[in-house]
């Protein structure tokens, strides 16, 4: 018989775990190896139990959604996050998507959607709500604009190709494998990427990228 799917529940509302785990316990296939109510506690569980898959929280006490997320894909970047969330706003969903969250549920998803969005996941597919879907369409249809094209004229070719895997969502860790450097290496380029681009973040990055049709 095929290994069951181990997942991993963080969420900091006790009874959203409880009810999470009771009814992923009776789907076939899934197991709940663990839950935790914080980021630190998820991460140290993550390292211990190796899950597949990790249904996340966005809105957490102490380190949120998705700062827990960089950081645990960092240093298991074979699982697939699916954040189960109530929020939408773009302030939480593009900066999750950025730190390599695999799929993006709300809590009011039925009990079987969120079972087949777990084992979607152990097949390498994404899920995403259909309102966030959208959402991230409109959001990447919008003219690319040109006036900031001489920006990224200063990146060197591997800024260039990190920049491309920031913008395709992908983690430090998923950067370093792929491009057979080290994390430390690709944070640098990252931080020099984010100075001759005059962004902020990982989320401003992905914009521009996508604006400018580095990203495809």
């Amino acid at each position: 018989m095929e290994e069951p799917i181990k997942v991993l529940l963080i969420d900091d509302h006790e009874m959203v775990r409880i009810g999470l785990a009771a009814v992923l316990d009776t789907e076939d296939g899934i197991e709940v190896v663990g839950e935790a109510s914080n980021g630190v506690d998820g991460i140290r569980l993550a390292l211990s139990y190796k899950p597949d898959v990790v249904l996340m929280d966005l809105v957490m006490e102490g380190m949120d959604g998705v700062e827990t997320t960089a950081k645990l894909l960092e240093q298991h970047g074979d699982c697939k996050v699916i954040v189960l969330t109530s929020f939408i706003d773009d302030s939480k969903l593009y900066p999750v998507i950025e730190a390599g969250a695999f799929s993006y549920l709300l809590k009011t998803s039925r009990a079987s959607e969120i079972a087949e969005a777990i084992r979607a996941a152990a097949r390498g597919q994404s899920v995403l709500e259909s309102q966030v879907a959208a959402k991230m369409m409109n959001r990447f249809r919008q003219p690319k604009q040109p006036a900031q094209a001489s920006l990224h004229d200063d990146l060197t070719e591997r800024e260039m190709d990190v920049l491309k895997r920031v913008a395709q969502g992908m983690s430090n860790q998923e950067i370093a494998d792929e491009l057979f450097i080290g994390v430390k290496t690709v944070k640098f380029h990252i931080t020099n990427i984010f100075n001759k681009l005059q962004v902020d973040d990982r989320t401003q990055a992905a914009i521009y990228a996508h604006k400018q049709g580095i990203a495809e």
